[in-house]
C-alpha cells in the first residue's frame, strides 16, 4: 500500500498548495481520500481520472470536498472517467452537496456517482481495501477512516479534536495521518488538534509512524515536528504535496 499526498494545507491553501486530499493505492486500485480544493489537479499528475476506483470524504467542509464537484463535471460533461463511481461520505453529506447544485447538475450527480452515506462504526470495501469508520470530534458528522489491505493499516483522522476514538482509529496503524492544525502557543479549541496532541494520540494508539497534516500555511512545520516529538517516540513525517510514502 502507498499513500500520495495531493494536498495537506489546513483550512486554506498557501502559495502553490492545496487543501486536504490523499491518494491510496494497492494492486492497481486507487482510493481518493478527501477532495479538497486543488487536489483534482494534483491527482492527475499521478493517475488519470478513469483510474480512480472510489472516493471517500470525511466531512462537509469545503477544504475537504469541493473538488468532488469538479470531478463530477469532468466525468459527466467532459466525458473523462466513468459513471457510477463509488463515493462514500458521512450521513447527510449528499443533501448538502445537492443544495449547491442546479437541477441539471443534481441529475448528473445521480448518474455520475454511486453515492453511499455511512455512519461511524460501519465497515465497507473498495477494491482491495477494507475500510472502517470512526466518529471524529468536529462540526456535524465527521468520520475518520481506517484502511486495511494485505495486513497493512493506514488510519486518517480528517478533521477532529482530541478524543478516545482518535486513539482507536489509529490503534497499531502502520501509518497514522493525524490533523495538527495548531501549535502550543495557539488557542486550543475542541474541534482541531495541535501537533503535540496529535503525538499524544499516536503514542496512545501504538502507531508506528505519525504523519502530521492539516497544518495551516502560516505555521513552521519544523516547530510542529518538534512539539509532536515530545509526545511520540516513533517516526514523524509532515504531509507534503506530491510526496509518496510506502506503508508497511
Amino acid at each position: 500500500m502507498n499513500l500520495t499526498v495531493l494536498g495537506s494545507d489546513g483550512s486554506w491553501a498557501g502559495p502553490g498548495g492545496a487543501c486536504s486530499g490523499y491518494l491510496v493505492r494497492q494492486g492497481g486500485f486507487a482510493l481518493w481520500l478527501d477532495a479538497g480544493n486543488g487536489t483534482l489537479a494534483r491527482l492527475q499528475e499521478h493517475i488519470g481520472i478513469p483510474e480512480i476506483g472510489a472516493v471517500a470524504i470525511t466531512h462537509d467542509h469545503p477544504d475537504h470536498f469541493v473538488d468532488l464537484y469538479t470531478l463530477l463535471v469532468a466525468i459527466h460533461y467532459g466525458g473523462v472517467g466513468r459513471p457510477g463511481l463509488p463515493v462514500f461520505a458521512p450521513n447527510g453529506f449528499f443533501d448538502e452537496l445537492r443544495s449547491l447544485m442546479s437541477d441539471d447538475t443534481r441529475r448528473a450527480m445521480n448518474e455520475t456517482f454511486a453515492a453511499k452515506e455511512i455512519g461511524p462504526g460501519e465497515s465497507l470495501e473498495a477494491g482491495p481495501f477494507g475500510i472502517k469508520t470512526f466518529e471524529m470530534e468536529h462540526f456535524g458528522d465527521a468520520l475518520g477512516y481506517r484502511v486495511e489491505a494485505g495486513g497493512t493499516v493506514l488510519a486518517y483522522t480528517g478533521d477532529t479534536g482530541p478524543s478516545d476514538q482518535v486513539v482507536e482509529l489509529g490503534r497499531n496503524a502502520d501509518l497514522f495521518v493525524v490533523e495538527a492544525s495548531w501549535q502550543d502557543d495557539d488557542e486550543l479549541l475542541p474541534f482541531h488538534m495541535s501537533a503535540r496532541q496529535a503525538g499524544e494520540h499516536a503514542q496512545r494508539a501504538g502507531a508506528s509512524t505519525l504523519m502530521l497534516t492539516h497544518l495551516t500555511p502560516n505555521l513552521d512545520p519544523a516547530v510542529s515536528i518538534a512539539q509532536a516529538k515530545e509526545a511520540f517516540d516513533g517516526e514523524i513525517l509532515v504531509a507534503e504535496a506530491d510526496s509518496t510514502v510506502e506503508i508497511g
